[in-house]
């Protein structure tokens, strides 16, 4: 009898071990962030209105038309005067770098972000079990991921991803390696190392396409501790929930619109082209297609799906067309799922037309737009000074969401939503000028010094020596 019970019982006991095996095996396969550290370079390396003029009168193949088109561009980006160049652009060596230039640029950062991060946390590098590095602009054997390696000594089993060229939008595709990693390996460290270098990479040309990036890029970078391990859960600040990623790299317009290349001459420069906002805004839409019913409560999604249902039936009574040019409007309530947006800071126009699709309000949009001032478009480690911002202005509360967007060269737009995981408060590397912000005017004084340039006649126009 003893013998036929415990028969019966083995079934039941193998489908309760499974099950206890899958909500485990499922437990370790969380991705937490333990922490992070944003680089702030050295002052010597800030970028004001004078020496902005100094670098462009540098340029020799620019003429007047050329210096309207930047003074527009620049008064029109949301770039303040405290950003930061690399150090090629003081010696005024930015139009013949060295490899050595890029280098030094990269492990000036990566020495600062990375020793302040894991000495912060209590973490040795030889405790690093999985190391992730993505700079798009560089690329010089040994990898930049090696360079890490050997300045801090990590282990020799240690796993690690070098990514190039892919953009803004590398940090979350990055963030995604880990994620992947994670699952097949527990308790585990990983380390994310994510920046670009602008040293190789300034343009000498006179194509505005090109020159416009030159106008948008500033240094920065990101260093982010990572772990999957369930114990360490009380010292973390966020758990990563879902993420997606888009890539239109099939569509030819989606991927010639945002490309690195040669002009006419064969100066090598980044190419932005006229209808990157509808390649951007076609890879939001597919992006938000697949994220917004993980991310939102399905009463929402309910209500959304009713109200398109009556506007679809109102239509079909309409004989002329409803079609419209511009940003259009998601239609959905994001802020039934999302407290916070981190967006990435490409520019003044992308904030403003996320800020038009999701219906955010100008608290939302701070954020983006103060990082966008201080600290320019970092590429893809934007998003973390997005994120430091909220977290020194207190914002980010244990419970609360946070939906991250970025856009990249391909072209990409990939997206995450993270659960803040206890009550956050550093100040990170906003912490001794936070109460400086938001500011009461975003203008920048380039109008009022070099706004005479619109006035001048381009037949006799002369540089001004001073």
């Amino acid at each position: 009898m003893e013998l036929f019970s415990f028969l019966l019982l083995l079934p039941i006991l193998l489908v309760l071990l499974k099950i206890w095996k899958w909500v485990n095996d499922k437990r370790d396969q969380e991705c937490y962030i333990l922490d992070y550290q944003c680089y702030k370079p050295a002052d010597d390396r800030m970028v004001g209105t004078e020496f902005c003029g100094e670098v462009i009168k540098r340029n020799k193949n620019l003429g007047l038309n050329e210096y309207k088109f930047l003074l527009k561009a620049i008064v029109s980006s949301g770039i303040g005067e405290k950003t930061y160049a690399p150090r090629i652009m003081f010696s005024g060596r930015e139009e013949t770098p060295t490899l050595a230039d890029g280098i030094l640029e990269m492990e000036e950062f990566f020495q600062d972000s990375i020793g302040k991060l894991l000495s912060r946390a209590g973490v040795s590098p030889h405790e690093i079990d999985l190391l992730v590095v993505n700079v798009s602009m560089i690329t010089a054997p040994p990898c930049l991921s090696s360079r890490i390696i050997n300045h801090y000594k990590m282990r020799q089993d240690i796993k690690c991803f070098n990514l190039t060229g892919m953009g803004c939008s590398a940090s979350l595709i990055s963030l995604d390696i880990v994620r992947n990693v994670f699952k097949s390996y527990k308790n585990k460290y990983a380390l994310l190392v994510t920046s670009e270098s602008l040293s190789p990479n300034w343009y000498a040309g006179n194509d505005r396409s090109m020159i416009l990036a030159n106008c948008l890029f500033r240094s920065g970078g990101c260093a982010i501790l990572l772990t999957n391990n369930k114990s360490l859960k009380h010292r973390a600040m966020f758990k990563l929930k879902c993420l997606v990623r888009t890539h239109h790299g099939a569509r030819d317009e989606s991927y010639n619109c945002c490309i690195q290349r040669e002009d006419e001459i064969g100066r090598v420069g980044f190419y932005l082209g006229k209808n990157l906002p509808k390649a951007a805004t076609r890879s939001f839409v597919d992006n938000l297609r697949v994220i917004t019913p993980k991310i939102l409560p399905v009463t929402e999604l309910v209500r959304f799906m009713v109200v398109s249902l009556v506007k679809k039936w109102n239509r079909r009574g309409s004989t002329k067309g409803t079609a419209t040019q511009g940003p259009i409007k998601a239609g959905v309530n994001f802020k039934s799922g999302v407290d916070h947006f981190c967006i990435h800071t490409g520019g003044k126009a992308v904030i403003d037309g996320i800020g038009f699709s999701l219906d955010l309000t100008e608290y939302d949009l701070e954020p983006a737009r103060m990082t966008l001032h201080r600290f320019g478009n970092t590429s893809a480690s934007s998003l973390w000074y997005v994120l430091a911002y909220m977290e020194a202005k207190k914002r980010l509360k244990k419970g609360d969401k946070v939906l991250m967007i970025s856009f990249g060269a391909g072209f990409k737009c990939n997206s995450c939503l993270w659960e803040i995981v206890r009550d956050l408060e550093d100040g990170n590397v906003w912490k001794d000028e936070i109460q400086n912000y938001p500011p009461k005017t975003l203008a920048n004084p380039y109008m009022e010094k070099y706004g005479w340039i619109q006035d001048e006649d381009p037949s006799n126009f002369k540089i001004p020596e001073d």
